[in-house]
């Protein structure tokens, strides 16, 4: 269990103002998670990765001289919101593009894919190769779909290596990609980790048992067996990994690195007795091994774990494999000379950035963080509900989850109103927060939709009702991105009809507030009928018929957020009347 913490909410953010204190000669600061606190030759692509915080030495381990030049780092096991990633890559590029690089999971993708967006808008070349390494979460031919686990080292010390010597953005982006074809892991787990506060872990596994391909965040293996001997259990590994060669590869003198991880409480000493049968087993099949490395590489806190990486090198993989690399967690080859950054550097980053707004445009911001601080409150109030709600009918997180979310938003957006954002960067600044402390795909649609709803009022001017109802449209659209459909039993189900009837209502003319009364009451009602739905997708999808007869959790949170926002819109009206 994890037992070293102050406030579980606020142990991310701790962990990482500690990482950089004790990493000053590495890293810095900033908004998001961290960059280099070294200089870098102008015009040099930029490598940045990232994912949740919780498996250390990824990510931000991996920053420095031959690896990254920055990492985006997100709450516990969620992905970071796109507004970190961007803030990163901004802080991190220095004029020859950004590779973004990331283990290939939902929230990572609908998130960094979101900041590649908003960078190439701000004119920086991006790329993007996701790692797909781990062969027990999809067959080879749907090899696309894979999780990314250990072997994100691989990738990045090749894309950085090749960054380092002057590569230009597509050559270091086909590099990485070559890279992730060429690599493959499999590993098992003994036993869970329990997150910071938590009580129980987030699996179990028999006592004397072990779970085959689990995921790093404890995704369902694909079988299970007792646990065997070093020798055995590296026959395992071995044996799974020298099934599937990449195209071209013939184990008999083919060049390979192997990567023995180790999750977080297999020590050393265990793996070092493993990685001599994987040395053999290799051996005997005709492979030349290469720079092995053995390690905690990619962790999940105290899970028990391991994990077998292959990494099949051609000639020019293999010299930047052994490239110089200078990182807090990972190092190659002798020192390298750098100097660090301006101190006026250092010091920047830090702060959330936010668009300042016109004088109209401050005005609509204020009332914009009044109506958070509105959806704040009426998550507070109803938390348990919502929690109650969620554990028939999906996964029981939902009420703690948005009020993590909620909590933080409503901080942010008051922090930038009072430093004079305008109305579109406040809700930016707001669903980057939600995003952030919620985690989950729930908070990656908050973050999303309230990132549209910046997008589209802009900092300029006050929104008329219309603009109101365009950006509310571009929030559902982009929601509507993650793949559910009306009558899927999500959020959407209240979302669509609130979309639809504001837009119906303000094109006839009806005021702001007038319009939103009639959408909130659509959207509840539709909140409401989702208890008769047979959930497909979301959060009640594995219930099937035991979720019918009670509400989505997510539809019902919906419409008690835009009663939340009419009650501060109808009391702007009577101020405005008074």
């Amino acid at each position: 269990m994890t037992r070293l913490y102050n406030d579980p909410a606020d142990f991310a953010d701790e962990m990482v103002d500690g990482f950089v204190a004790a990493n000053q000669r590495w890293v810095r600061r900033v908004h998001g998670g961290v960059a280099r606190s070294t200089t870098s030759p102008a015009g040099t692509v930029a490598l940045v990765v990232g994912g949740g915080s919780g498996h250390y030495p990824a990510f931000g381990g991996l920053v420095g001289h031959g690896l990254a030049a920055g990492a985006a780092m997100g709450n516990l096991f969620a992905s970071p919101s796109a507004q970190q990633v961007t803030a990163v890559a901004k802080a991190s590029e220095h004029g020859g593009g950004v590779l973004l690089s990331y283990g290939n999971y939902a929230g990572d993708v609908l998130n960094f894919d979101a900041a590649s967006r908003t960078l190439t808008d701000a004119g920086i070349a991006v790329r993007t190769v996701r790692v797909t390494d781990d062969v027990a979460s999809a067959r080879a031919e749907r090899a696309h779909e894979r999780r990314g686990i250990a072997g994100d080292l691989c990738v990045f010390k090749v894309a950085g290596a090749a960054a380092e010597r002057g590569d230009d953005l597509d050559t270091v982006a086909a590099i990485a990609a070559r890279a992730n074809d060429r690599t493959r892991s499999f590993g098992v787990a003994f036993s869970g980790c329990s997150l910071p506060g938590s009580d129980e872990p987030l699996f179990t596994v028999p006592e004397g048992r072990m779970a085959i391909g689990m995921g790093i965040h404890g995704e369902r293996g694909i079988a299970e067996a007792d646990v065997p001997t070093a020798a055995g259990l590296a026959d395992l590994l071995v044996a799974r990994l020298l099934e599937e060669l990449p195209e071209g590869v013939t184990a008999a003198g083919a060049r390979v690195v192997p990567v023995l991880n180790g999750l977080g409480s297999v020590k050393y000493e265990e793996l070092f007795v493993v990685f001599g049968a994987v040395q053999r087993l290799l051996s005997d099949a005709g492979a030349v091994l290469v720079e092995p490395e053995v390690g905690e590489l990619v962790t999940s806190f105290d899970m028990a774990g391991v994990s077998l990486t292959l990494f099949w090198v051609d000639d020019e993989l293999e010299q930047l494999w052994a490239a110089p690399a200078d990182s807090p967690a990972f190092r190659k080859g002798g020192a390298v000379p750098q100097e660090s950054v301006a101190a006026e550097v250092l010091a920047q980053g830090t702060v959330v950035p936010v668009t300042p707004g016109s004088e109209e445009s401050r005005v609509s911001a204020a009332r914009i963080a009044d109506a958070v601080t509105a959806i704040r409150r009426t998550v507070d109030d109803h938390v348990d509900e919502l929690g109650r709600i969620d554990a028939v009918a999906g996964d029981g997180d939902h009420g703690i989850g948005m009020q993590r979310g909620s909590t933080a938003a409503d901080r942010a957006a008051r922090d930038a109103a009072d430093r004079g954002a305008g109305a579109g960067s406040v809700l930016a600044v707001a669903g980057d927060a939600w995003s952030d402390k919620a985690g989950g795909t729930s908070g990656a649609i908050w973050g999303v939709a309230l990132e549209a709803l910046g997008r589209v009022l802009g900092n300029e001017s006050r929104p008329s009702a219309a603009q109101v109802a365009e950006a509310v449209h571009a929030a559902t659209e982009a929601v509507l991105a993650f793949g559910a459909v009306p009558g899927d039993k999500t959020m959407v189900d209240a979302l669509v009809p609130f979309d639809e009837v504001l837009t119906a209502r303000t094109a006839a003319g009806d005021d702001l507030a007038t319009a939103w009364s009639a959408a909130s009451a659509a959207a509840t009602t539709a909140a409401d009928g989702t208890a008769d739905l047979l959930p497909r997708m979301g959060r009640a999808r594995t219930h099937g018929e035991d979720a019918v007869g009670t509400p989505d959790a997510g539809a019902i949170s919906f419409g008690l957020i835009t009663a939340a926002v009419l009650s501060t819109l109808t009391t702007q009206k009577e101020e405005q009347h008074a």
